[in-house]
């Protein structure tokens, strides 16, 4: 799982622990892990929701100062589907990565 670089630090530091997609089908998997930095992200939810779903409040969640700016990083190649993803960092050791 991917994060833009300036939100890289507080995913780490368990700030930012959801993150909204927009996919045509999803790309992570709930019990997956995604190395990130010295560990991995770990998600634990994963579930479908509309653009209505996503709020100032879940933007702010997910990193972004507003809705219009958690967008513009949000869509992923030419999917329609929005899917909130949410998750844990553990920086363990050998935290590693599933596909």
């Amino acid at each position: 799982m991917m994060f833009t670089k300036r939100l890289r630090e507080p995913v780490m530091r368990g700030e930012v622990t959801c993150s909204v997609r927009i996919w045509q089908k999803p790309r992570v998997k709930v019990g997956g892990r995604y190395a990130l930095g010295p560990g991995a992200v770990h998600v634990t939810g994963l579930r479908e929701i509309t653009l209505a779903d996503v709020t100032p409040d879940l933007a702010r969640r997910s990193g972004f100062a507003g809705v219009v700016d958690l967008l513009k990083v949000a869509k992923h190649g030419p999917g329609e589907r929005v899917y909130l993803v949410e998750f844990e960092y553990r920086g363990e050791p050998n935290a590693g990565a599933t596909p």
